[in-house]
This record gives structure tokens, sequence and C-alpha cells, in this order.
């Protein structure tokens, strides 16, 4: 059997060994422990591992793009339930969340974005979305 000569070159990040860094969120002053994994520059797809402090929720804000958080350990409380390790939570894009940690534990999760990341909150003079719908 012959070899491809077109093989692809891997990406690998070994977060055993990565070093916790802090994701600030301006708006709302959070910084978040997170090490990222991958970023495409040319789609803007991103897979940051994250850690939710115990009790941390993120409120109310909305997304320009669509994201997925597979859980890891803890609890991942949304506004529509909790979800513990190996649930995969789809956010669509265009809507309105909060997420966060329990009371109880720590959360961390994989948090994978199909486009560059933003965030907006309702303090935030323009937004991607309306955060109530028009009548």
């Amino acid at each position: 059997m012959s070899v491809p000569t077109n093989l692809v070159k891997l990406t690998v990040a070994d977060s055993s060994r990565m070093p916790w860094e802090m994701f600030h969120v301006e708006q709302t002053g959070a910084d978040i422990p997170s090490k990222t994994l991958f970023s495409d520059p040319k789609t803007g797809l991103t897979v940051i591992m994250l850690r939710y402090a115990a009790g941390f929720t993120n409120t109310w804000h909305t997304h320009p793009h669509a994201h997925g958080v597979y859980v890891l350990d803890g609890v991942l409380s949304t506004h529509e339930g909790e979800f513990g390790p190996g649930n995969f939570v789809w956010f669509p894009e265009g809507g309105w969340m909060e997420h966060g940690a329990t009371a109880a534990n720590d959360c961390t999760f994989l948090f994978i974005t199909d486009k560059p990341f933003g965030i907006f909150y309702e303090s935030d003079q323009e937004l991607p979305y309306p955060m109530h719908k028009p009548d």
C-alpha cells in the first residue's frame, strides 16, 4: 500500500499542560479561566476550554455567532435547565441567553463557535439582535 503525499498537518493542543489564562469580558469585568485549543483565522471557528467558578452566571447576553458547549465537569446552568458532564448544548445565533455554573461546583467545558467570537449585553449601545421582539 502506498503512502499518500497529501497528508494533513495536525494541530494538537495538550490542554493538560497548557496554563490557564484569563478571558476578560469587558462589559462585565469578568475574568474567566480559559485555554484556547484551536482558532481558524479563515472562518473564525474557535474552540476554547473555559471554567466558570461555582455560582458564576454570565447574565443575559447574545453572540453574533452560534456556539456549542460540551460539559467536561460540573453542571452548566442555563436559562433552559442544567446539564452535566457529557452533555452538548447548542446555542443558535440570534437569541439571548444566560449560562453559568451551579452554586455547588465549578463547571469546565469546551466552548465552540462557528464564526469569530463576539459578545453583547443589554448595556451595549449597538446590539446585533434586539433583546425583545418588536410588537
